[in-house]
């Protein structure tokens, strides 16, 4: 690939520049290998011409494609140089907002000076578990890499954390630690994470300081040791310090400060704990007030003081050496100063970057030489090695007459022509310059030796370990157990000088540590963090190009990628290089081998065959070829929009002539037609003149005819009408003369009628009065003789017959009533129907009406159109001033209108406007309302959510503490049965971690003497409360006893009157059946005797009747009588038997609801004792069986007449509402008559406007009475259906009734004999088992239970059932101690399962299913009210009896919502490994887009084969949906599970979306909408739509259109701001941020339409978190659902080993 391809017009190069370091350009002219010049455009539009040498051909740097720019890994771009680097760096940190870069395995952190939201728990969970190239870069992704290699190689890991001063480098480390101290948290038992990250509080203020770069610089070198114990959990720390900068305590530069503690100290003087110390202001001591800058904008050092008193406490330092640290410090302010420098190095990460490329080349097995790179071992070994610049720095401090200008000379003698990386200054002999790896650095020799002795009087370090501080003691400890070997020379009086010369040197003291540090770093491996600094102004997101490419410079950021340019820095898999340049291909290249068709594209390409190598899964690309690739694709692409334009022009024009041509004819076409109607209709006026006049003269001759002839028939109308009336009254007038002669006449003979009637009366009564007195007389001779009594009795069958006869005749009335009733609905029913007809009649004339309204006014035109013609014949002067006058009345009348009009408009406005107000004031109370409920239900929810939360925990402490008692046990007795030695490594080792973990000892102890100091309680008062205790619980037992005995008695008396009315009720049945056998009888005598009568007085038959007298006539007679007898004797019995049944309903009914409208009471009914009757009933009738009889007929006919009152009633009110509907229909007829006239002296506009008033009050009528018929509709549904209720609550008694009868009547004993067969056994759904089975039966049933079998076999739900039955064995024989025992044992397995087995989704379903079964049957067979409603009859017997187990349930639900969240986190480990990969990785629309190259860290999979799809997933989800419906899982907690489910979904694909740069483009949001719409389709087929899943996938499909949707104008971020508004702003902002367009004609968001976004969005109330929290868990709501499963249809399988129990 020559130059002249590359540097062609419109490549983009980049030139240096000394104020922006490098600049872009564009070549405006091809280049040629013979051009010295190079013509160059920059981006202000200025051509400037770049020399070339011919010699060297120094080309400049080509620039790579704007696809590549912002990446995350720095060896992902394909031209690998300097500028190259610095603008992707530029651009992700300015442009995007992104700190972190990788360059390889090289972490490059930029200090932001703004605090960012990427560092909260949840970005922690995000990367947590993440391969490093899979996320953003990031120092969390650092972070997890090396714990993920602890873990997995079990070999220790290091984070090399290096930058100068201001970079970050405190932050950096504190983060990860951080994120350690999370991941790593497995349990809450220890406090050892919180020691770990409290130790740097106290580092910092001890150990930072502000500098003129920044404001908490680390002023010493600190290497952290964290230690983990097998479970990868932290158990301690150790800090190692290197080179603490002492002369910075006794001198400050100018805008600096001292150490914080200091400022931290006086800020916190007035504590009375500090005003022994007597100190005061910063500005008061001279060792703090020397940078006049003792103040940190927005640092509060009295707060930061509290902190750090707060660390020193939580690790575990008392409060005495706090004191005396604090009592030292406060010493050093009055009196003393130490000084030391600190250096650091960048060398290991160079070569540990060359040995990964080796690496990879080999794994991929291609061939590969040594790449040269920089190493800095020389420059090392000329600072510290021997006869290096520290040697003889040394070896000068122990010459006697040693000065900086002799150290000096001897450098130069030494090493200045000896080394090449050593130099002398040109002006200066007290100098010298090193070139380091980065740069050349000249140091100046004055104050080396000094500051190199760190020299410190004898004297003085004697006075200080005489001191009477403990603390200051400790410090110099060292100093005397230090080994006095060293010291062999025997001369005392040369002793004080032999320490003097053997004491360590500052540069012997750095060389020792730093060889300590390496040989700790080479035992490890090694994680690089580079921070950068990117301004000296602390300015937030402001790059100095200058000062960052020096420090990139110098920290081997450019070195690494040189390397990585010198080998095949780029790799692309075969099927992501396929993917991307596929467009390059013809449809013949692709083959079914992926490799071979990718090995044919590129060896057609590229030429030469150096610039790639195959690798096994890999394609390696030499610097600037995937930029090649990309412009061949770019090119491709950009002709084939070129051939799409011309054919969608072309296509678009031949649209635009078709369309013009279509246009012209059509406008043709309606021209000619319009010219052939103007032609037509001038043929039609022309006809209709001729027509018109035709009927004008026909009208005119017609009308004077009709006139004459009108006139006429007038005349003979009137005189036939004069001789009508004349010959009428002459007859009226003889028709009441013959009324009059009639009445006179007949009152005439009235009167002697009535005369003579009275004569005969007064003849009558006086001859009968003479005949009684004889009858009288008669009757006392008779009544004295034997004969009187038998007369008596026939007098009383007489009276009988005329009871008897009495009853007849009411039955007859009873006939006749009902009769008339059915008359009377007969009559009213025609009544109704003339009604109706004549509302038909009403309505068709109302038709005719308006028929005939809508032909007048035709009529009245022609009329008009007459009259105007024959006024303007006979009128023609009178018209102007018509005119005049018809116009002045019209105007008015029209002005009078519109006032009216207005005035109405104006009422009707404000009675609108009231509606409005009143509308708008109802719709504020039900937004309020409607707010309030929202907010009680989120309160609800919340409340709940947090309930449960709290119990998971609390039932997670449980089993932690629990587990702890365990291993305490196991120690216990391992240490009670055995006592061996530990060994001394293990010691040796544990005491590094002594100091971190002596703080929990402190802690007990204090609890301990806490305890003991509580105040004593008095004995005699503790013994009165005991005795009373017991009197009290005595008393309540003797009360308990007393509410049983009652509660026994009432028992018993409701057991005897049930048995009473149970008798009762029998004897009625008896008797009713008793009275249907006679009464059937009866009939048969009476069909019997009917057919004897016929027999003898039928003639037609063909025997002839027996005569009078003879044989067979006596034998009927007497049969005839007999049976006439036997009837008499029926119908007595009869009698008796219907009051003896009045008697018993009345006492059936006589306590009862039904009883009150019984008119017919027992205490009312008139004994005949005490009743003054006739002597005959009472010997008749002693009982009152037929005053009884009678009573109930009279009493059925008051019923039969009320019903016919109300029906008369009912009748009379439907008669009055048609009645009401007729005169309505009638005055409506008269008013649409009334506005038909009005409307017919109207003109037509006021006419019809009028019609319309009128219509539109008729429909607002109709309207109201039919709202007004709703709303009583409405109102008797609702009376219907409580009646219907109640009707099909009787209707369920009646039917349980009826069942328990033909259950009795099958049980009584038959009449005739039948084949007896034996019955099964009813069970009472209960389980028998002896006390202490309760261990086997759990065993069996929950502990070593297989899941799926009884899952698969048995009915869902059956351990639940079972134990639940035993349960009821225990309460029915009322042992408590059963009940408890079988409950606990039963929720503590449950428990044990769900410990043991709670990875495993099968066995966690099927024990929620089965828990929240026995919760629902605890509830269901509880007796109360609210969960029998939807019992039968036979599980109502079932409830339970003796217990009252509400804490139970209570307890079962806690357990059911802890198995609940197992679940959930059961599902969510299952899912998460697929949801990433499925959603968001891979491809199912596979396009021309293809992916983007990325750099070393990458996924090296390339078979699409292995990819997890989003079928994967789905079919995960199926086995979830699928394994709960089995076990039986209420539908409505399935739903909450999947809505769970979906939630996790959305959180970590959104979680990862906002994490990964790769992931956010248009193509992406495309796949991510299909996949949502894949799982919204599984949601249809499985009908859970409706559970919520579906919005809980709201915010990822946000976020997908807001990777789809326009974003340049402000018209698309209003836009945006209305769609998303389940996204936060902190989420909008940071995907506008990510987007990155994948082909060159998308483009990147702009700053300026982010800075629009986030205006718009300023006023959104939200959370500012930027993840959404993947581990938040719903609350769950426990739904009951009643089991239809009958108890004791229930049988036990034999495989499940359970033979002890028994069914009952």
């Amino acid at each position: 690939m020559a130059a002249c391809e590359l540097y062609s017009k419109y490549a983009r190069v980049w030139l240096p520049d000394a104020a922006e370091v490098w600049k872009s350009a564009e070549v405006i002219k091809d280049y040629t290998p013979e051009d010295q010049k190079l013509f160059l455009q920059l981006e202000d539009g200025t051509e400037v011409q770049y020399k070339i040498d011919p010699r060297t051909n120094n080309l400049p740097p080509l620039r790579n494609p704007n696809i590549l720019v912002g990446e995350n890994d720095l060896t992902a771009l394909s031209y690998l140089h300097e500028p190259a680097v610095l603008h992707n760096i530029k651009v992700r940190f300015i442009d995007s907002k992104l700190i972190y870069t990788y360059c390889g395995i090289v972490l490059v952190a930029i200090n932001p000076y703004e605090s960012l939201p990427i560092y909260e728990a949840d970005i922690i969970n995000a990367y947590s578990g993440q391969n490093m190239g899979d996320m953003d870069p990031h120092i969390f992704a650092v972070a997890e890499e090396a714990y993920k290699q602890m873990a997995r190689d079990e070999r220790n890991q290091s984070i090399i954390v290096s930058g100068e001063s201001g970079a970050g480098k405190t932050v950096s480390a504190k983060y990860a630690m951080r994120y350690f101290a999370t991941v790593s948290c497995s349990s809450g038992e220890t406090n050892v994470e919180e020691k770990v990250l409290a130790s740097s509080p106290i580092m910092e203020a001890l150990g930072n300081a502000k500098t003129t770069r920044n404001d908490n610089s680390s002023r010493f070198g600190k290497y952290i040791e964290i230690g983990f114990d097998k479970k990868h959990r932290i158990i301690g720390a150790n800090m190692r310090t290197y080179l603490l900068e002492k002369s910075r305590v006794v001198f400050q530069a100018p805008g600096e400060r001292n150490y914080h503690i200091f400022y931290q100290l006086c800020a916190s003087s007035h504590l009375p704990e500090f005003k022994a110390f007597k100190l005061g202001c910063a500005d008061d001591f001279h060792f703090t007030n020397q940078g006049h800058s003792p103040v940190i904008d927005n640092v509060d050092d009295a707060k930061e003081m509290h902190s750090t008193r707060k660390a020193f406490s939580l690790l575990g330092i008392c409060e005495s050496d706090q004191m005396a640290i604090y009592q030292i410090l406060a010493a050093i302010l009055h009196l003393s100063n130490v000084e030391v420098k600190d250096q650091s190095a960048d060398r290991s990460s160079i070569s540990h970057v060359f040995k990964l490329e080796q690496e990879e080349y080999m794994k991929e097995q291609i061939p590969w030489t040594l790449i040269d790179f920089y190493d800095n071992q020389p420059c090392i070994n000329l600072i510290e090695a021997k006869l290096g610049v520290l040697d003889l720095l040394d070896e000068e401090c122990k010459m006697p007459k040693g000065t900086d200008d002799t150290w000096a000379q001897k450098l130069y003698n030494t090493l200045l022509k000896k080394n090449a990386h050593f130099d002398k200054p040109r002006l200066s002999n007290k100098a010298f310059i090193i070139h380091h790896f980065a740069d050349k650095v000249e140091y100046q020799c004055v104050g080396f030796l000094e500051k190199n002795k760190d020299t410190v009087n004898e004297e003085q370090i004697n006075v200080l370990k005489k001191s009477k501080l403990d603390f200051l003691l400790k410090l110099f400890e060292d100093d005397e157990k230090a080994p006095s070997s060293t010291n062999r020379l025997t001369n005392t009086g040369r002793s004080g000088q032999t320490q003097k010369d053997n004491k360590k040197t500052v540069g012997l003291q750095f060389r020792q540590s730093l060889h300590l540090l390496m040989d700790t770093l080479n035992a490890t491996t090694p994680h690089y963090v580079r921070c950068i600094k990117p301004n000296d102004h602390k300015a937030p997101f402001t790059l100095d190009p200058v000062r960052a490419v020096q420090q990139l410079r110098a920290c081997g950021v450019l070195e690494t990628i040189r390397i990585s340019a010198a080998g095949f820095p780029s790799r692309w898999t075969y099927q992501e290089f396929f993917g991307r340049y596929r467009v390059l291909m013809k449809q013949n290249d692709v083959l079914p081998d992926r490799k071979q068709t990718c090995r044919n594209l590129l060896e057609k390409l590229i030429d030469d065959q150096d610039k790639y190598q195959f690798g096994k899964n890999k394609i390696f690309f030499r610097a600037g070829q995937v930029a090649y690739l990309e412009k061949l694709r770019s090119d491709k692409l950009r002709m084939a929009c070129v051939r799409i334009q011309k054919t969608i022009r072309c296509w678009l024009a031949r649209k635009k002539y078709l369309r013009l041509r279509k246009s012209a004819i059509t406008i043709q076409r309606y021209v000619r037609g319009h010219q052939a109607r103007c032609y037509v209709k001038f043929l039609q006026r022309t006809r209709a003149a001729v027509v018109i006049q035709r009927n004008v003269r026909m009208w005119v001759t017609r009308r004077r005819y009709q006139q004459q002839r009108s006139a006429a028939i007038t005349i003979q109308c009137t005189l036939r009408a004069y001789m009508a009336r004349k010959q009428y009254y002459k007859l009226m007038y003889e028709q009441k003369a013959v009324i009059i002669q009639k009445w006179v006449k007949g009152w005439l003979a009235r009167q002697r009628y009535r005369r003579a009637v009275a004569d005969i009366v007064l003849l009558q009564s006086c001859v009968r009065r003479m005949m009684a007195r004889k009858e009288l007389k008669r009757l006392k001779v008779e009544a004295r003789s034997v004969e009187h009594f038998k007369k008596l009795n026939i007098g009383m069958e007489n009276k009988i017959l005329q009871l008897q006869h009495k009853i007849n005749e009411q039955h007859k009335e009873n006939r006749e009533l009902s009769e008339r009733l059915s008359i009377v609905g007969k009559t009213q029913a025609m009544e109704r129907e003339r009604l109706s007809r004549e509302v038909e009649n009403l309505r068709r004339s109302e038709q005719e009406a308006r028929s005939k309204a809508e032909t007048l006014p035709s009529l009245l035109e022609q009329l008009s159109f007459l009259q105007q013609e024959l006024e303007n014949t006979r009128r023609e002067k009178e018209d102007l001033e018509d005119q005049a006058k018809v116009y002045k009345e019209e105007t008015q009348q029209a002005v009078e209108k519109l006032n009216m009009k207005n005035s109405l408009l104006n009422n009707e406005k404000d009675e609108l406007n009231k509606l409005i107000v009143e509308q708008t004031q109802q719709l504020a109370e039900t937004k309020s309302n409607m707010e309030n409920t929202k907010q009680l239900e989120k309160d609800l929810t919340e409340e709940r959510s947090r309930y449960q939360s709290l119990l998971s925990d609390h039932l997670h402490l449980e089993e932690r503490h629990r587990d702890l008692k365990e291993e305490m046990d196991v120690r216990v007795s391992s240490s009670k049965s055995s006592h061996k030695r530990t060994d001394s490594n293990y010691s040796s080792n544990s005491s590094e971690f002594s100091q971190s973990l002596g703080s929990t000892d402190g802690e007990d102890n204090s609890i301990q003497t806490e305890d003991e100091t509580q105040p004593t309680v008095d004995l005699p008062v503790l013994l009165k409360f005991q005795r009373r205790v017991k009197e009290l619980e005595q008393e309540k037992q003797s009360l308990w006893q007393q509410l049983d005995n009652r509660e026994e008695a009432q028992q018993v008396k409701a057991k005897e009157v049930e048995e009473q009315r149970n008798a009762g009720r029998a004897e009625l049945d008896l008797e009713t059946l008793k009275r249907q056998e006679l009464e059937t009888e009866n009939k048969k005598l009476k069909q019997d005797l009917n057919e004897l009568r016929k027999s003898l007085t039928s003639e037609n038959s063909a025997l002839m009747p027996p005569a009078p007298g003879s044989m067979p006539y006596n034998i009927l007679l007497e049969q005839l009588n007999s049976s006439i007898d036997e009837l008499d004797m029926r119908k007595e019995e009869v009698l008796l038997l219907r009051s003896h049944m009045v008697r018993q309903e009345a006492l059936k009914h006589k306590d009862s609801v039904l009883g009150e409208s019984v008119k017919l009471d027992l205490i009312e009914v008139p004994s005949f004792q005490d009743v003054d009757r006739s002597t005959a009933i009472h010997t008749l009738n002693e009982d009152g069986e037929l005053w009884l009889a009678y009573e109930g007929l009279k009493e059925t006919n008051r019923i039969l007449e009320c019903q016919m009152q109300e029906q008369q009633c009912l009748q009379t009110e439907k008669y009055q509402e048609l009645l009401d509907e007729v005169n309505k229909l009638k005055e409506e007829k008269e008013q649409q008559q009334k506005l038909l006239a009005q409307s017919l002296l109207l003109p037509e506009d006021a006419r019809i406007e009028a019609s319309l008033k009128h219509e539109i009050t008729r429909l607002t009528n109709e309207n109201l009475e039919l709202m007004e018929q709703q709303e009583q509709q409405d109102k008797t549904i609702r009376k219907l259906k409580k009646q219907l209720k109640l009707y099909m609550r009787k209707v369920e008694d009646f039917e349980e009734s009826v069942q328990q009868k033909n259950k009795a009547s099958m049980m009584n004993p038959p009449v005739r004999a039948v084949n007896i067969t034996r019955k099964e056994k009813e069970y009472q759904g209960m389980l028998e088992y002896r006390e202490g089975d309760e261990s086997c039966l759990l065993k069996n049933l929950v502990i070593d239970l297989k899941t799926r079998g009884v899952a698969v076999s048995f009915i869902p739900g059956l351990p639940a059932y079972i134990i639940f039955m035993c349960l009821r064995y225990a309460d029915s024989v009322n042992d408590d101690q059963r009940v408890s025992a079988l409950l606990n044992s039963t929720i503590s397995s449950i428990k044990g399962v769900i410990k043991r087995k709670g990875a495993d989704f099968e066995v966690v379903s099927f024990w929620l299913a089965n828990t929240c079964q026995l919760l629902n049957c605890l509830k269901q067979y509880s007796g109360d009210e609210v969960f029998i409603t939807h019992n039968t009859a036979k599980q109502n017997e079932h409830c339970l009896t003796n217990f009252e187990l509400s804490e139970y349930q209570q307890v079962l639900g806690d357990l059911s919502i802890q198995i609940y969240r197992q679940l959930i986190k059961c599902m969510e480990d299952i899912l998460q490994p697929l949801i990433v990969a499925s959603m968001l990785e891979h491809e199912t629309i596979q396009s021309v887009l293809g992916s983007k190259p990325t750099g070393l860290r990458k996924r090296s999979s390339s078979f699409p084969e292995e990819a997890v799809t989003v079928e994967v997933l789905l079919q995960r989800l199926g086995l979830f949906y699928t394994t709960m419906s089995q076990h039986g899982m209420d539908s409505d907690l399935i739903k909450q599970v999947v809505k769970q489910q979906f939630y996790i979904i959305c959180a970590v694909t959104l979680n990862h979306l906002l994490l990964r740069k790769d992931m956010c483009s248009w193509s992406k949001g495309l796949q991510i909408r299909y996949n949502v719409w894949q799982l919204e389709e599984w949601l249809m087929e499985r009908e859970l739509a409706d559970c919520g899943a579906k919005e809980n996938l709201e915010p990822l499909v946000q976020a997908a259109q807001l990777l789809q949707i326009n974003k340049k104008t402000e018209a698309d971020a209003q836009a945006i701001c209305s769609m998303c508004t389940a996204l936060t702003t902190a989420q909008i902002v940071k995907v506008l941020t990510l987007y990155t367009p994948v082909i060159e004609f998308e483009e990147r968001v702009t700053t300026s339409f982010i800075a629009t976004i986030k205006n718009l969005l300023k006023d959104r109330v939200e959370s500012s978190t930027l993840m959404m929290d993947a581990k938040k868990i719903f609350s769950v709501d426990l739904p009951f659902t009643p089991s239809s499963v009958a108890l004791e249809t229930i049988q036990i399988p034999a495989s499940l080993n359970l033979g002890f129990l028994t069914r009952i």
